[in-house]
């Protein structure tokens, strides 16, 4: 499957960071994780530091898939509100899914920290502002409720946010736990980092079909070799819906585009990333370098060749829609791209085993915040190699 189409500006921005070989030979390993995006390279983080002999595989370039179209927003807000959420899979999970996404940013700050990263980690405000006036009483709500499960939130009114942001909306929801990254050179950082500690990556090798033993797994690859592990972890992201025998996620095409740099950028625009009640909702962030990223007018995926050719039609609405809302701002598009991404049916991610593979793990972190459903997911998936447990995991089963 294409996961993005033109060139993204993380791989303009960043060029080569990192070359990996493919694999030639046969080896062993505990675990073989399948997919260097960022979802795979947090996994491969994970296990490391568990003490297990690690392998990494992708079909394509490190963090040339998916990781390399993403916005990088990190943000503890899931795609369905916690106010819904708690109807769906009742409070305790909800919160708690909430909350471990919360977590998982100031996880990614202490990893940043302890691998040196430049990777521009920087924590931010989130405004989760309404599209239009009938969504007030909804975001009130939300408020609300995540006030009541002690999350550090703050209403703004229609004045507030003008003043504040230059921006028009009738109500925003503002809290302080967010933060931005460039998620393909982090990918590229821990990756590089591991490998002097005996990660092992290859490039350029697809797997090709396993066969499932007792107590372990013969991979072999598209290099004609083979790889013999006891666990697998599939970190592939959008493209496992085509191994999984149910539908599990709906996939969705969006749309992305950077501005020039500015020569100011007001202090609140560069310190908070922005989304809106709107379905498909409109998501803004500054970048590291004084750019401004806009994306959304999501479609359902037909194909990548629709999907590519509405990049220009797109583009237009996408500036049209953030002229409305920030008119103060003079956004002048420098990149523009495209992907696919998906949604699950209670906007959760799918972490843990599935009955149709023995000895196999998925870390599927669906959604608008899938880095942050990554690191939860290399969390648990090491706690379950290791036979431990963690109550969360029930709630991001296969089969709920």
């Amino acid at each position: 499957m294409d996961v993005r189409s033109n060139e993204p500006f993380w791989l303009v921005d960043n060029g080569i960071l990192n070359s990996y070989p493919s694999l030639r030979k046969d080896i062993e390993c505990n675990v073989l994780i399948v997919g260097a995006g960022i979802t795979g390279s947090l996994m491969a983080d994970a296990c490391i530091k568990a003490g297990l002999d690690t392998v990494i595989i992708d079909k394509r370039e490190v963090a040339n898939g998916s990781t390399s179209a993403t916005t990088s927003m990190l943000q503890y807000e899931i795609d369905i509100s916690l106010y819904e959420l708690e109807h769906m899979i009742g409070e305790v999970g909800a919160v708690a899914s909430y909350g471990a996404c919360r977590d998982s940013i100031e996880a990614i700050g202490k990893l940043v920290e302890e691998i040196g990263s430049e990777a521009g980690f920087r924590k931010k405000d989130s405004l989760y502002f309404s599209g239009n006036k009938k969504d007030v009483k909804g975001l009130i709500k939300e408020y609300e409720k995540r006030k009541q499960h002690g999350f550090d939130v703050k209403w703004l009114d229609k004045k507030e946010i003008y003043a504040t942001y230059g921006l028009l909306a009738d109500g925003a929801i503002l809290s302080t736990d967010g933060a931005s990254i460039d998620a393909f050179k982090l990918t590229h950082e821990l990756l590089d980092h591991h490998c002097k500690k005996g990660l092992r990556v290859f490039d350029k090798t697809e797997l090709v079909n396993v066969k499932y033993e007792k107590d372990f797994l013969i991979v072999r690859t598209n290099t004609e070799v083979v790889i013999k592990a006891q666990k697998i972890v599939y970190c592939t992201g959008y493209e496992s819906q085509q191994m999984i025998p149910e539908k599990i996620v709906k996939l969705k095409s969006t749309y992305a585009m950077v501005s020039e740099r500015l020569e100011t950028l007001p202090t609140k625009i560069d310190d908070t990333l922005f989304w809106n009640t709107d379905s498909p909702y409109l998501y803004m962030r500054s970048t590291a370098d004084g750019r401004i990223l806009v994306g959304g007018e999501d479609e359902n995926f037909k194909n990548a060749t629709r999907r590519d050719m509405l990049l220009g039609k797109k583009e237009e609405k996408l500036l049209k829609t953030f002229n409305k809302f920030l008119p103060k701002i003079n956004f002048l598009t420098d990149f523009a791209w495209c992907g696919t991404f998906g949604e699950t049916k209670d906007g959760l991610p799918y972490i843990g085993p599935h009955l149709k593979f023995p000895n196999s793990y998925f870390c599927l972190g669906f959604g608008g915040n899938g880095i942050t459903f990554s690191v939860i997911g290399a969390r648990l998936i090491t706690d379950m190699i290791l036979q431990r447990v963690d109550p969360l995991a029930y709630f991001f089963r296969f089969g709920r």
